[in-house]
């Protein structure tokens, strides 16, 4: 077979040098995948919104404790997010409080929105500097922030997120009231 037709036999079959055929595979195989790629340009994802719905203490030890967190997922994309893992870091009063990751595996539909339950952990010594202020407010400001790890596609993706809020602290004044 002449060289000069090589371009219409396949690769396998040309008189190419292996190492201009294994360039050529390569090249072909870049290309394949930056049209994959470029497939997939207008699908970019939002990163979904994320509020601490519910917190309560699980387990309290001397040096550290355990938190059961809910937090409150909002997919604003139009195509459903298949959620893999999770990953949270807690400040209350712009102090470090806890930190956390879960592997939950749910699945949230577009324009739908989730509760996912997790673990965060925390020092007694964070704990004592994010409430030091505790006995003057009346709330306590949190703020969130971590990332979902998507398990859908070829090429799974992170979406970080962040968020802010108050935690309203119930009166001391009518709790010690109500004591008889």
């Amino acid at each position: 077979m002449s060289s000069d037709l090589c371009y219409l036999t396949p690769v396998w079959e040309c008189n190419m040098p292996p190492f201009r055929r294994t360039r050529f595979a390569i090249a072909a195989a870049v290309f394949l995948f930056g049209m994959y790629g470029c497939a997939g340009v207008g699908k970019r994802l939002e990163p979904p919104r994320v509020k601490l719905a519910s917190i309560r203490v699980a387990d309290f030890n001397v040096l550290e404790s355990v938190f059961e967190v809910q937090l409150r997922v909002f997919n604003t994309n139009d195509t459903a997010l298949q959620i893999k893992g999770l990953e949270c870091e807690l400040e209350i009063n712009g102090q470090p409080f806890a930190i956390g990751v879960s592997g939950a595996d749910v699945e949230i539909p577009s324009y739908g929105t989730t509760l996912l339950p997790m673990r965060i952990y925390a020092s007694i010594i964070d704990i004592i500097k994010s409430t030091a202020d505790l006995s003057s407010q009346q709330q306590l400001r949190y703020h969130i922030k971590g990332k979902l790890r998507l398990g859908a596609g070829a090429f799974p993706e992170v979406l970080p997120f962040a968020s802010e809020g108050d935690i309203s602290l119930p009166d001391m004044t009518e709790l010690k009231r109500s004591r008889p």
